[in-house]
């Protein structure tokens, strides 16, 4: 379900399972009791990633450092950067995607022409393998299936995404890779490489490794947010 992968008195940094909720999902446990109970602990969600997703997620451990990280989400000062696989083209290689996000139906969102209060995501990509597509994605914001949808749009929905993509796999090919947040004065940077899906296998992590392996040190176009 998960992986402990760092603990201070103010936070914990897991890398999460593809397919487990962050909250309560019906009968199932959500990913917080879980950890919560490992830890023998309250703890305190700052952020979310949607169930089909895996990778890096902070919780903070008590409510002021709750309080910060929370912050700093809101605030978008906090880096975050993530791995997809699609199947299908993109109609460019790398780039900016902007727009409004609208619900659809079956409880997917779209993207808008409209800009009055954005989703924005950068994008650089590589090819993988024939017929496969490594995308590192860095979101300038926070919405709801954001990354899902800005891959939609651009012609190249993630592989495995039953909301979005018409291609079936054994998970959904999004994952997030890395994270860089401040607290108290110090900054904390971590990475988990993808280890879960056929896919994600030795070619695709070297190719991480050769591509994306420092994502912060990468020229990012510069995006202009209102906060």
């Amino acid at each position: 379900m998960f992986q402990l992968l760092h603990k201070t008195g103010d936070f914990v940094v897991i890398d999460k399972s593809p397919g487990i909720s962050v909250h309560k999902d019906q009968d199932e446990s959500g990913l917080a009791m879980l950890l919560s109970e490992e830890l023998g602990a309250d703890i305190f969600p700052v952020h979310r990633l949607d169930k089909v997703t895996s990778g890096l997620m902070v919780f903070a451990t008590h409510s002021e450092a709750a309080a910060q990280l929370s912050e700093q989400f809101r605030s978008r000062d906090i880096e975050k950067y993530y791995l997809a696989i699609s199947d299908r083209k993109p109609r460019r290689k790398q780039g900016l995607i902007i727009g409004d996000m609208e619900k659809s139906r079956r409880g997917s969102w779209k993207l808008l022409q409209s800009k009055n209060n954005p989703a924005i995501t950068q994008f650089f990509s590589s090819s993988l393998k024939p017929g496969l597509r490594l995308f590192l994605l860095k979101p300038a914001t926070g919405k709801t299936h954001q990354l899902r949808v800005a891959l939609k749009s651009e012609g190249a929905a993630i592989l495995g995404d039953s909301l979005y993509s018409e291609s079936s796999s054994d998970r959904t090919y999004l994952h997030a890779y890395a994270l860089a947040f401040t607290i108290n004065g110090e900054q904390y940077r971590f990475k988990s490489m993808p280890e879960q899906g056929e896919q994600f296998d030795e070619e695709c992590l070297r190719l991480i490794n050769d591509k994306f392996a420092q994502p912060e040190t990468m020229s990012w176009p510069k995006v202009k947010v209102v906060k």
